[in-house]
């Protein structure tokens, strides 16, 4: 080929620099193959120890769920009872000068126990009766044992005085006066434990009585008064 043939313009594929590219090619990149091999060591010992101690606790989580279960279904436990027999009022008077509430009010209550395999403990029992949400006697019972299907039977009186805030609920008092009986409440706060086997789980229950109770032996009320069921809340 002639020198002049050498100056002439090139119309072929660009060659790029083969030492250039090889370089680039095996140049490692920034995030892979240089980690430090203690440190993937110690981040896999980590994340299998954090599985291991999942898998314990699902596994305690779900034993522990069969064990209530089994405990459920021998035992099959039943809420308390709790009646109230009889109720008498022998002085509800409301002062009309200063809100003084005169009481004298005996209660005559039943509690049970429906449970075969429970037993349980009454370890506080705090009375209070309120007329229209406003407390006004308080009593604390004798504490007691109650045996598998037991009825044990309780007595208390409420009487003295108390200043009561009832506002516009003076209508009512009056209005119950006329009829003859009170709408009072009768709310017991418990603490309470129950014998399951060797466990004595404790706990905090509410007995609530909505009760309408005559002056004196029934006054003008049909029947006098009238055996009420209260409602328990845990």
């Amino acid at each position: 080929m002639s020198a002049p043939d050498l100056n002439g313009a090139y119309y072929g594929p660009s060659i790029p620099p083969p030492d250039r590219k090889s370089k680039s090619y095996h140049r490692p990149g920034r995030g892979g193959g240089g980690g430090n091999p203690l440190s993937w060591c110690c981040s896999c010992l980590c994340g299998c120890v954090f599985n291991l101690v999942f898998q314990i606790l699902i596994t305690i989580l779900v034993l522990l769920g069969i064990a209530i279960l089994v405990l459920w279904l021998i035992f099959r436990p039943n809420a308390p009872k709790f009646h109230v027999n009889n109720a008498t009022l022998t002085q509800f008077t409301l002062s009309p000068d200063n809100n003084t509430l005169y009481y004298d009010l005996a209660v005559n209550m039943t509690f049970r126990n429906p449970n075969r395999r429970i037993g349980i403990y009454y370890d506080k029992i705090q009375a209070n009766a309120e007329y229209h949400d406003q407390r006004f006697a308080t009593n604390d019972l004798e504490t007691f044992y109650l045996g598998h299907k037991k009825e044990r039977d309780l007595s208390t009186v409420f009487r003295g005085s108390r200043v009561v805030a009832l506002g516009n609920d003076r209508s009512k008092y009056d209005s119950e006066r006329t009829d003859g009986a009170y709408f009072i409440d009768l709310k017991l706060r418990l603490r309470i434990r129950l014998k399951v086997g060797w466990a004595k789980p404790k706990f905090k229950p509410k007995f609530e009585c909505d009760l309408r109770i005559p002056m004196g032996s029934g006054g003008r009320v049909q029947g006098g008064f009238q055996r009420t069921k209260c409602d328990i809340d845990w």
